[in-house]
């Protein structure tokens, strides 16, 4: 039996990790990446950033919960992205330190 967690290395804020998640949660990431145009080492690079406790992948879970959660919530005439630039800024912060 195939089991259900994939485990990936990331490079995130120049070091390789692994991290170990669902297929479900790689493809909430990518999608979410996508939407707020960082690739996925950046996004999760401001989760690890961001995180109060807990190990990564657990993070990286509550996130993507939380995404799709206020998507859902969100009325169909209001911006997809309305909270998503603070995290396209703090990545684009992470990639050029000075440039803020």
């Amino acid at each position: 039996m195939k089991s259900p967690i994939v485990k990936r290395s990331i490079v995130i804020s120049g070091r390789k990790t692994s991290v170990s998640l669902e297929e479900p949660f790689w493809s909430g990431m990518k999608e979410i990446s996508r939407e707020l145009s960082v690739t996925l080492s950046e996004l999760v690079g401001v989760i690890d950033t961001d995180r109060r406790q807990g190990n990564l992948s657990s993070a990286i879970r509550l996130f993507v919960l939380d995404h799709f959660k206020a998507r859902a919530a969100r009325p169909e005439d209001e911006p997809a992205l309305r909270d998503s630039h603070a995290l396209a800024e703090s990545s684009a912060e992470t990639r050029d330190p000075g440039s803020g």
